[in-house]
């Protein structure tokens, strides 16, 4: 009796863990799915989207879908969202978990949502911005990404920038400034998913093997996604 008593027990405990661990990740596969869809209707975009030259180049996308603006005299963004990197083979890494604030004075009153797209261009940048908490715009160079399905029409400064930023609200996309924005990885939601092993740099630089998720996988099925036949962009 004492032994089923035990078993018992035992099974009680594993599942109350595995349900916690459930609602635990409602958040970050809520946060996936959403990301998904706005880097799908973003790419599918025919006419303004961002150029499948800006996408080749890029070395890491961040998406952060409903980024929230609050304001009343002073007004503070922030979001959450989900960021991968190209490996040397061309295939993108497991999505890690970001976390994006950004303040601003002045006179203003309301509140809006929007969706936000980074496109990190070169190495410089990826360093930077795994390294720590980095303030877009002091720390790494960040313009308002050129719009449009060819880069002709890029300027000098987004050219050489190490992060380009799109933003889509009520159906409008076009580029933004997020200057003065506070960048990081979320260590806690990244634990909750991969483990608490593997570093937010470790998972995108795969150097820490981890396990993707489906949500995860049609996430970076999406970057990788060619979508020049949907657009009528020529190959």
């Amino acid at each position: 009796m004492r032994t089923s008593g035990t078993v018992v027990l035992c099974v009680t405990a594993l599942l109350v863990a595995a349900t916690a661990r459930g609602a635990q990740s409602k958040n970050e596969i809520k946060e996936l799915n959403q990301a998904t869809s706005t880097l799908t209707e973003i790419r599918n975009a025919p006419d303004n989207g961002i150029s499948e030259d800006i996408w080749n180049k890029a070395q890491c996308v961040v998406v952060i879908p409903s980024l929230k603006k609050a304001a009343f005299i002073v007004g503070v963004e922030g979001g959450s969202g989900v960021m991968s990197c190209r490996h040397a083979d061309n295939s993108w890494s497991a999505p890690i978990f970001m976390q994006l604030t950004k303040g601003s004075a002045g006179f203003q009153i309301g509140a809006q949502s929007t969706d936000l797209v980074l496109v990190v261009m070169n190495k410089t940048g990826v360093e930077k911005l795994l390294s720590n908490k980095v303030t877009l715009g002091t720390d790494a160079s960040i313009a308002a990404g050129p719009v449009g399905r060819t880069a002709s029409a890029a300027t000098d400064a987004q050219m050489t920038a190490e992060m380009l930023s799109y933003s889509r609200s009520k159906g409008l996309f076009a580029g933004v400034n997020l200057s003065g924005g506070s960048l990081r990885a979320d260590d806690s939601a990244n634990a909750k998913v991969y483990g608490s092993k593997a570093s937010a740099k470790e998972i995108v630089l795969g150097t820490t093997p981890v396990t993707m998720t489906a949500e995860g996988r049609a996430f970076t099925d999406a970057l990788s996604r060619d979508v020049r036949a949907t657009t009528g962009v020529k190959k």
